[in-house]
């Protein structure tokens, strides 16, 4: 099982950590020379061994942001206890930046609109309406903005727009709910310390953002059930508000979950009285209309009940329009 490590290990230092986080592909780099370390990381279930995880839970238990060394004797030192809280943790990541990339679909549904997510951690990604959009061009210019209703919002999502600039509109959102095996409690500061240490060294002012819409969720929680989304999914969508559609997003999460229970959670999708938002790797479905080329296609799938909208970064810091492109193809 070392091998597994090793090449799962020398792949995030070699296609993933470069240009977004330096001390996490050395961490990473030096996981892939060191049989020591990988034979703890061998012992966390294979699902819970990613690398983000294994970082964030070390951080969590008191490991600094310093060089390999000293990550590295952090984990000789603390191996049972690395390997026992890896094993009950998960990737939560709660990026509300998602939503610069997901407002130019919500735009397209008229309101209210009652908001479901499907793996919402902590919710923070149910607040389209709550935050404020600064959307920039290549050049750096402002292009959009907009803000709630009551003012400026204390969580800024600025992301860069190449291309056509669709029409945009803040959400009318009058309910708000979500699922998760483990859902996070905005208010708990274990909680909360779990999701900063999910995010990356090196990733400016993503932490400053997270904790702000923290503060936001806390303030007005949303109705979070625990649980597998194809058991609970039918029940909560039955809570909707009889004059608000009903949208389910999935940001980031279908990659998560296995073939099998993804084609089928989708599936029943398709079969609720609901529009669907979701990005996603170009490859990971095979539902897109028109088709994606996955080896052509920048960075994630946007699309709205499976119709392709726009190219984006997974986590929202860039997106294009795509939908012209799309209806083209089609």
């Amino acid at each position: 099982m070392t091998d597994a490590v090793q090449q799962r290990y020398a792949r995030f230092a070699r296609d993933e950590a470069p240009g977004r986080s330096a001390l996490y592909e050395e961490w990473a780099t030096g996981v892939a020379d060191d049989r020591e370390v990988q034979r703890i990381l061998a012992r966390i279930p294979e699902t819970r061994r990613q690398p983000p995880l294994v970082f964030a839970v070390t951080r969590l238990l008191g490991a600094e942001l310093d060089g390999y060394p000293a990550w590295r004797r952090f984990v000789l030192r603390h191996a049972d206890e690395v390997v026992a809280e890896c094993s009950t943790r998960q990737l939560q990541t709660n990026e509300p930046l998602r939503l610069a990339a997901l407002l130019p679909v919500l735009s397209e549904i008229e309101g209210p609109v009652a908001m479901l997510e499907i793996g919402a951690s902590a919710g923070l990604c149910l607040y389209p309406d709550r935050y404020s959009y600064r959307f920039v061009g290549e050049d750096d210019r402002l292009r959009a903005a907009l803000d709630p209703e009551d003012g400026p919002s204390a969580v800024i999502l600025e992301s860069r727009v190449t291309g056509v600039l669709p029409p945009l509109r803040m959400p009318e959102v009058v309910w708000r709910a979500g699922i998760d095996l483990a859902p996070l409690d905005a208010a708990d500061e274990k909680d909360r310390s779990w999701l900063r240490a999910l995010v990356w060294p090196g990733e400016s002012g993503r932490e400053e953002r997270i904790d702000a819409a923290l503060d936001i969720a806390a303030s007005d929680p949303p109705r979070l059930v625990a649980g597998d989304a194809l058991v609970s999914i039918d029940a909560l969508a039955a809570e909707v508000p009889a004059d608000a559609t009903l949208v389910i997003t999935t940001p980031g999460v279908l990659v998560h979950i296995p073939r099998a229970e993804r084609n089928a959670l989708v599936e029943r999708i398709s079969r609720l009285q609901a529009r669907w938002i979701t990005i996603d790797p170009p490859g990971l479905l095979d539902v897109w209309e028109p088709p994606v080329d996955a080896g052509a296609w920048p960075g994630f799938v946007v699309a709205l009940d499976g119709r392709v909208r726009a190219a984006a970064d997974p986590l929202g810091r860039w997106w294009e329009w795509r939908a012209a492109v799309a209806a083209d193809a089609s």
